[in-house]
């Protein structure tokens, strides 16, 4: 990742105008426009922009001008991610003279180059932070002739490159060309987009570095199940033997993937507290939080680790409610996470902080899943219902603020290739309040589809209370307002269920459909707060908002 700022700063760049602006020098320039500086590797480029667009359409221009592809874009303003593309930019509070940040997922990409032995040419552009196994994907895929992946075998230097191996890892020395073989083809070269590299494996010593990785236990009657022990020592050993953590390229956080003991595989994902996105230690240069207050409404920061355990923890399995001891999976299939206290001097620090017991970081560490790419790679339409409805129950009860099609992770399992999605990033789920509650699925056909009996049987067994409890003894006591959120939430699915409304109808109800106009979950809550009488207690809140629910839902049944 690589942050932009768009600031007021002095200017080093040229003007970039869109199609229909004009240069205001002249007097020319809409009345509605404003203009915004990016700051990129140093350089300040002023764009018009209309007070009136759309969050997508300043993605576009910025595009447009600079390249910077539309879905590798965040703007923050104000502490707060302008996340919802259809909202205009002046909802948002975005005036001349405003700051805002710009944050990109640069690619860092190598043009790579197949002939096949008949001769013919493929080119693919792989981000040098992705591994060889998706290098041998996208082959498959393109070159006829590559069934499967496995089809597809790569060597540098004589030495046959195992699937976890990082492109950037391999590739350090940026002044030669790369040499690849692949079996079933003659020859395989590639370049780099903008210059030649080559990719020549290194040998890494041990690292002599004081580094700590242990369980972080707040009850002593908590007790970890033999996957999670194994997670944790495993990734323990891996730093003994001096493989360190390899920050993320993705988020705008701080997330580490943590190696076994050979460097051959990723075994879990560390997160920080302190490098969340406006924490303290933020790799990605996002400012502080003026508030406390996260990206999302109604989180705070140095909570989203807290939340990460927490997604694992209600991702309740079929048979009950989850236990750390138990390495069921899941009904929504959240990877395995705990929280830890970790030391190592590949995090970020401050200039001058030493990496001693001190400055040991808390975060959450969830298991590595082996996947295919993420949901934003593809197309949702061969994505089985089944799949799609599962982490739509736990977005729906976990008020999940950010779930996109770039943290669904896709895999496939069993000797047929069944599909199976894996949900990751869950920092931002249970928030004090509804308002920034978003689901990419409910763009998605599957959406439309009713639930199948097995779930809805499996959403009855769901209770608040036992998850509130269940929270606290694993050490977060939820607030008032984050535990009447899960309430609310839960409640909704239940009743929705029970009369037959489909996923998008719920997830519809709890997502607002322009940034100024409020959900009808919103509506619900804000009428029931203004019927009830001072010093009501917050049981007789919850019946209030029971009974305009139901009101509600049956206008949407009929």
């Amino acid at each position: 990742m690589s942050v932009a700022d768009v600031a007021l700063s002095p200017i080093c760049g040229e003007l970039v105008r869109s199609p229909g602006y004009l240069d205001s020098r002249l007097g020319l320039c809409s009345d509605e426009s404003i203009i915004i500086y990016l700051t990129v590797v140093g350089s300040v480029i002023p764009i018009w922009v209309l007070e009136s667009d759309s969050i997508a359409s300043v993605k576009l221009r910025i595009q447009t001008c600079k390249g910077f592809v539309v879905k590798k874009q965040k703007l923050v303003f104000r502490g707060r991610e302008l996340a919802r593309n259809d909202s205009l930019i002046k909802d948002y509070g975005v005036t001349e003279g405003n700051v805002l940040h710009l944050v990109l997922r640069l690619s860092h990409l190598l043009l790579i180059t197949v002939r096949t032995a008949c001769g013919k040419k493929f080119e693919f552009q792989i981000d040098r932070y992705k591994n060889v196994g998706y290098l041998k994907r996208q082959i498959a895929k393109k070159v006829n002739g590559f069934v499967d992946r496995e089809d597809v075998v790569l060597f540098c230097n004589g030495e046959k490159l195992d699937d976890q191996r990082l492109i950037d890892d391999i590739c350090k020395n940026t002044d030669a060309v790369i040499h690849l073989v692949v079996e079933k083809s003659p020859k395989v070269e590639a370049k780099p987009v903008e210059k030649e590299v080559e990719l020549s494996v290194i040998s890494r010593k041990p690292l002599v570095r004081d580094f700590l990785l242990e369980p972080v236990f707040v009850n002593p009657k908590i007790k970890l199940s033999s996957m999670l022990w194994e997670m944790i020592k495993s990734t323990l050993h891996g730093l003994e033997r001096g493989k360190q953590p390899i920050r993320s390229s993705e988020g705008t956080g701080g997330a580490y993937f943590m190696q076994d003991a050979l460097g051959k595989k990723y075994l879990s994902v560390f997160k920080p507290l302190d490098e969340e996105p406006m924490a303290v230690n933020n790799p990605q240069g996002l400012p502080l939080s003026s508030n406390g207050e996260g990206l999302k409404r109604g989180t705070r920061v140095g909570e989203g680790a807290f939340r990460e355990v927490a997604a694992y923890i209600l991702d309740h399995p079929k048979s009950g409610p989850r236990s750390l001891l138990s390495g069921e999976v899941g009904f929504a299939g959240v990877p395995p996470t705990v929280m830890v206290q970790c030391l190592h001097k590949g995090f970020n620090y401050p200039e001058g902080y030493e990496c001693a017991p001190k400055n040991v970081k808390i975060g959450s560490l969830q298991m590595f899943m082996k996947n295919f790419g993420c949901c934003e790679d593809m197309g949702p339409r061969d994505f089985p219902v089944e799949e799609v409805h599962k982490f739509s129950v736990f977005d729906i009860r976990m008020v999940n603020t950010d779930r996109h099609a770039g943290n669904i992770l896709v895999s496939k399992e069993g000797e047929e290739g069944r599909i199976v999605l894996i949900p990751i990033d869950h920092g931002y789920c249970l928030p004090e309040n509804f308002e920034d509650c978003t689901f990419d699925w409910l763009y998605w056909p599957q959406a439309h589809q009713p639930y199948s009996p097995d779930t809805v049987d499996y959403i009855r067994s769901l209770d608040a209370e036992q998850d509130i409890a269940l929270l606290k003894f694993y050490g977060w006591d939820l607030s008032i307002e984050c535990a009447r959120t899960l309430r609310i939430s839960t409640m909704l699915l239940k009743k929705g269920v029970e009369r037959g409304l489909t996923p998008f109808a719920i997830g519809n109800i709890m997502c607002r459909e322009t940034l100024n106009k409020e959900s009808l979950i919103e509506e619900i809550v804000r009428e029931a707060q203004d019927s009830l009488l001072l010093g009501m207690s917050e049981a007789a809140f919850l019946e209030t908002v029971s009974q305009i629910m139901d009101f509600q839902l049956g206008k949407l049944a009929k």
